[in-house]
């Protein structure tokens, strides 16, 4: 028999139950901060922005959260997504270590966002909610979100950052498509955004400025509610059904990663891969290293601060613990837009701060080389952000080529390029330049910490 390249669960092996790690860490993170008293957030400071059911999943103690058969149903489009032995890499680097990737890029939209974009879609709907407002930095976020508004008949409007709304007009496109209004941010249509603006008339944009603009305009209707792509609890619990897939996939493949890799930018593919392989460290039932990656131009676990901070720019969000480069941060415009976020997830930046996670921060250009290489042996394209953690993936490879160990390394492919193809041409003119955050930046950006 020829050698396997993929591992495939039929439908009726689809999770039925999404994974919460808080319950199996020594102790639980930090909880959020009113700005104003200093005291942990109750879920009447939530409401404004988030259907109950959610809320309840933020904060719930509970191991295991049933995923609804109506968000199931919606699942099966494109899941149970396939887990690849990327033995064409493996050939290419000459490395004695066996590489697996998680591919996300079948969903419709391309990446791993659905997975949460639909049950926030349907939570809402099941609420009474007409309309949900949010941000996007590359645009898959907000494509997955237009994605799942058009399914439950949600009204869905996107503030896309200026930097990616100009890179990527089919990004726009596709969420206009699904049927989602779209806004390049910082825009005239919000308060946070024209403050912007009068300063800094030329803005790129970032996450926390999108972010500011969407909350704005949510807790301004009350028909309405604020939908948010990664960072918070609930959102990482979603995303976990891709590491509880990946476990069963190991299973059929008889194998066991000795070390996972994720992009980071703010945590959800990273988390959703990784907490369901660090519930069995945990354990004891295996040991992996598990390492972020993240880019040296937004390096908030590396070399952010572990604070509290603002999740957005124009402060309207609650107090999150987490490592930060402070809310006013404006990253340069790298081409993975989906990681220039100021903050890392609260949940992710506790576990670093336990020591059961590493972190490291790369450059775009070993990245896109990371890219074109994997591009050209195992004939994906993948999107800027996961070029992140294949650039480590091929470094921990050819130090196994070094050592002759015989290492299993697990990797993210959060989603294809399809729509980023601009990037990869910058990158094979000889056009991109790596984005080093500078100390004197980082110092006065820390500064302005509430």
């Amino acid at each position: 028999m020829a050698e396997k390249t993929k591992y495939v669960l039929d439908e009726d092996e689809l999770p039925t139950q999404w994974y919460n790690v808080i319950p199996d860490l020594p102790e639980p993170p930090p909880p959020p901060l009113h700005p104003g008293t200093r005291e942990p957030v109750g879920p009447d400071d939530l409401a404004p922005l988030f259907p109950q059911a959610l809320i309840a999943q933020e904060v719930t103690t509970d191991r295991y959260v049933d995923i609804p058969e109506e968000v199931r149903e919606v699942y099966r489009l494109w899941r149970p997504s396939p887990l690849f032995r990327a033995r064409r890499l493996e050939k290419a680097l000459g490395t004695p270590a066996r590489i697996y990737y998680k591919y996300e890029g079948v969903s419709p939209v391309g990446s791993h966002k659905p997975n949460t974009a639909v049950p926030q879609a349907f939570y809402n709907a099941a609420e009474g909610v007409t309309r949900l407002t949010t941000e996007t930095g590359a645009g898959q976020w907000g494509s997955a979100l237009a994605f799942a508004c058009a399914q439950y008949g949600l009204e869905c409007e996107v503030w896309q950052v200026r930097a990616s709304y100009d890179q990527k007009p089919y990004r726009k496109l596709m969420m206009e498509t699904f049927g989602a209004t779209v806004h390049p941010s910082p825009s005239e249509l919000t308060e946070s955004g024209r403050a912007i603006l009068k300063d800094h008339p030329d803005s790129t944009g970032s996450l926390g400025i999108a972010i500011s603009e969407a909350v704005e305009q949510a807790a301004q209707d009350p028909d309405a509610r604020y939908a948010l792509g990664s960072v918070l609890n609930h959102v990482l619990l979603h995303q976990t059904i891709i590491g509880e897939e990946a476990l069963k996939q190991f299973e059929l493949a008889g194998d066991t990663p000795d070390v996972l890799v994720g992009c980071t930018g703010g945590g959800s593919n990273f988390g959703g891969l990784a907490f369901p392989f660090l519930r069995e460290k945990l354990a004891g039932r295996m040991d992996p290293v598990i390492r972020a990656v993240e880019p040296a131009a937004c390096p908030s676990l590396t070399r952010g601060k572990y604070a509290y901070d603002f999740g957005d720019t124009a402060g309207l969000t609650p107090l999150l613990k987490m490592h930060t480069l402070g809310h006013d941060f404006i990253p340069d415009p790298i081409h993975a837009g989906g990681l220039r976020y100021h903050g890392m997830s609260p949940l992710i930046s506790h576990i670093y701060e336990l020591g059961l996670i590493e972190a490291i921060a790369i450059g775009q250009q070993e990245c896109f080389a990371a890219g074109v290489r994997f591009a050209r042996s195992e004939g994906i394209i993948p999107a800027p952000e996961p070029t992140h953690a294949l650039a480590a993936c091929i470094q921990e490879a050819l130090r196994c080529k070094e050592t002759g160990e015989e290492r299993v390394i697990l990797t993210a492919l959060c989603g294809h390029a399809h729509l980023d193809l601009p990037a990869y041409g910058a990158y094979l003119a000889g056009d991109m330049v790596d984005n080093e955050l500078s100390a004197a930046t980082l110092e006065a950006s820390l500064a302005t910490l509430p």
